[in-house]
């Protein structure tokens, strides 16, 4: 059972690639190839003697080929035992001859579904000999190989070539591996579609069994840490572009702390879509300086001055293309990843004297508005939840003291609470003028990031030799209420004017009641952002 020669043949594609090839390869070695429609006809144009499928089973092809290869003498085939005495004899009785090789690539669901073909046509796009055929020669791999994926074709020649026309044990069982992979992928994407995009279907926010259907797109050095192995894996259907299908221009490979990163400061660039210019730094996953301004460039150096001190080895996300001059201010400091929607030619020929800067370009931002499901693995389970896509405008905002915001106040409240949104909790952000005045990221308490973050601000006033931390006159944001004045108190210590917050906390009155000693304008908005 170590080895098993490749005498006949099963060719059913629905990807015609490097089809003519590998049925030439196989006639070349002697195989007899047998086929079903499309792909019989492919391999006719090729030149090749075909028999088809109907040949063998003596049973015409009908209802618009749904019925082709679920026969006995197509199973029976792929499923014999060939050392089995008895299996040998109902072969032999039923008049069945093996079937060695199996190549099958599915109906193209997923291409499909992501075309936004009419119900009918996704429903046609569901196939099911394809994956019976797959699961029968999986099964018997001990005598069968089954292809699923044409990357594998020059493989299987080589694998005869290398043993007189015969397949290794070694090779059977991994491309098998592969095999069910494929149909468990196909079977979780088809799940999938009657869960969540069916459109006669009842949509369940949480069905009761969650099919998940990833691919690897690839393996990275490491994890998080160098003792921790890591890959990234996309959706079998395609979905929102993203980092993972971002086309890298240059420099070293990704990491998985690149990855991570990248993705957070371009889901923040995202938020920006179609305003001013916009530059976002992040650090770890969190944005040390985010800002806009009449060009990318004045919004790079708004971003850094918030604390050039994190920017250092950063990811930077722009919402616009990136022009020569902002790479040239780019350049200026040690940067890991830059994201762009586009980059121009001369900004392209600026990075290429990084050599090890990642420079990526995604073309679309991702909608931050967008639906879906986030999931975080726990010990023992996985914990599901929609996205967080909330949004909040100036007519969805309480004014809760005496003061209402200023025009400029509003707008800092409104900015500082976007940014807010993209920051570990507990989360506080200055701003002013458009630009991140301070960040307070991940804390056990509200009044330590309220803390932190003015820190941040007196250091970048003393950096840059400014006359007053940029937190004076600042409106500051809060991801969830503050549950004591404390947090708030600071805040106005720090110089801020105006704050926005969810509220909803028990003392929200005395709250309230310190805004208003403060003189600051303060407004509700009624949603919280907690972001672990």
């Amino acid at each position: 059972m170590s080895e098993t020669a490749i005498r006949r043949a099963l060719l059913s594609v629905s990807d015609k690639t490097g089809l003519a090839q590998l049925g030439a390869a196989l006639a070349e070695r002697g195989v007899e190839l047998v086929s079903t429609g499309g792909t019989a006809g492919c391999l006719r144009e090729a030149g090749l003697a075909v028999r088809d499928i109907s040949d063998l089973t003596g049973f015409p092809e009908m209802m618009d080929g749904r019925v082709k290869t679920l026969h006995p003498k197509v199973h029976g085939g792929l499923l014999a035992l060939h050392d089995n005495p008895e299996h040998r004899a109902a072969m032999e009785a039923h008049d069945i001859g093996a079937i060695d090789l199996v190549v099958v690539n599915l109906y193209p669901f997923e291409a499909t579904v992501a075309k936004g073909a009419s119900r009918a046509e996704v429903i046609e796009n569901i196939d099911i000999g394809g994956p019976s055929m797959v699961r029968s020669a999986a099964k018997n791999h001990g005598f069968v190989t089954i292809l699923t994926d044409p990357a594998d074709y020059a493989a299987l020649v080589e694998e005869m070539d290398a043993n007189g026309g015969a397949t290794t044990q070694a090779f059977r069982t991994r491309m098998a591996g592969k095999a069910y992979a494929r149909t468990a992928a196909y079977d979780s994407a088809i799940a999938s579609w009657f869960a969540f995009a069916d459109p006669e279907g009842e949509t369940a926010p949480f069905p009761e069994t969650l099919p998940v259907a990833l691919k690897r797109a690839d393996t990275l050095r490491y994890g998080e840490n160098p003792h921790q192995s890591a890959a990234i894996y996309v959706p079998q259907v395609a979905g929102t572009a993203g980092v993972p299908q971002a086309k890298q221009l240059q420099g070293k490979e990704l990491s998985y702390n690149n990855l991570n990163d990248a993705d957070a400061a371009l889901e923040l660039a995202a938020e920006f879509a179609g305003q001013e210019p916009a530059v976002v730094i992040v650090k770890h996953a969190n944005p040390c300086g985010v800002a806009q301004g009449a060009s990318l460039l004045s919004a790079w150096e708004a971003a850094l001055a918030c604390d050039s001190v994190s920017a250092f080895g950063g990811i930077v996300a722009v919402n616009t293309e990136l022009d020569a001059a902002t790479a040239e201010a780019i350049s200026a400091i040690f940067t890991e990843v830059v994201i762009a929607p586009s980059v121009s030619e001369e900004a392209k020929a600026i990075f290429a004297k990084k050599k090890n800067l990642r420079l990526l370009e995604c073309g679309a931002l991702p909608d931050p508005r967008r639906g879906g499901l986030a999931m975080k693995t726990i010990a023992g389970g996985v914990l599901i939840q929609s996205r967080d896509n909330g949004a909040i405008a100036a007519d969805d905002l309480k004014v809760v003291t005496k003061r209402a915001p200023t025009e400029q106040e509003l707008k800092d409240c409104l900015f500082a609470w976007t940014v807010a949104r993209h920051v570990k909790s507990n989360a506080i952000v200055y701003a002013k003028d458009g630009a991140t005045a301070g960040i307070g990221a991940g804390q056990m308490n509200r009044r330590d990031s309220a803390r932190i973050a003015a820190i941040k601000a007196k250091e970048a006033a003393e950096t840059h030799d400014w006359d007053a931390p940029r937190t004076l006159g600042s409106a500051v944001a809060s991801d969830a209420f503050f549950p004591f004045a404390d947090g708030l108190i600071s805040a106005a210590e720090a110089g801020a004017t105006a704050v926005i917050q969810p509220g909803g906390s028990i003392r929200d009155e005395e709250v309230i009641a310190a805004a208003d000693a403060a003189g600051l304008a303060m407004v509700f908005t009624g949603m919280r952002h907690f972001r672990h």
